[in-house]
């Protein structure tokens, strides 16, 4: 379904670890809005709708709501550290255009 890069990975465990509880896991999702059309949502969470899909990576699990599911098939996930700033990025194989900012695909 998604792939988390190895310093994607190493992020969300980072952030894990600084919550003030345990998260069960990350949720990533897809909304209306961006300047693209969609714009992706990232977020610890305490514990996986009920219909999500559950993706694990070793300990790490990734909880994706039923809508946004064909919206992020195939996509890869990676944290970027750059002079620029830091942060995810999205290679999404389904968008057919995203804004500058990588933050959203139409």
């Amino acid at each position: 379904m998604i792939v988390l890069t190895d310093s994607a990975q190493d992020a969300v465990r980072c952030a894990i670890a600084k919550a003030d509880s345990a998260p069960a896991g990350l949720r990533i999702q897809v909304e209306a809005g961006g300047c693209a059309g969609y714009k992706y949502m990232m977020g610890l969470v305490a514990e996986p709708e009920a219909d999500d899909a559950v993706v694990e990576k070793e300990d790490l699990k990734v909880f994706i709501d039923p809508v946004s599911q064909p919206l992020l098939a195939g996509t890869t996930i990676d944290f970027v550290v750059a002079l620029e700033g830091s942060g995810f990025t999205f290679e999404n194989p389904n968008a057919s255009n995203s804004c500058s900012c990588g933050k959203s695909f139409g």
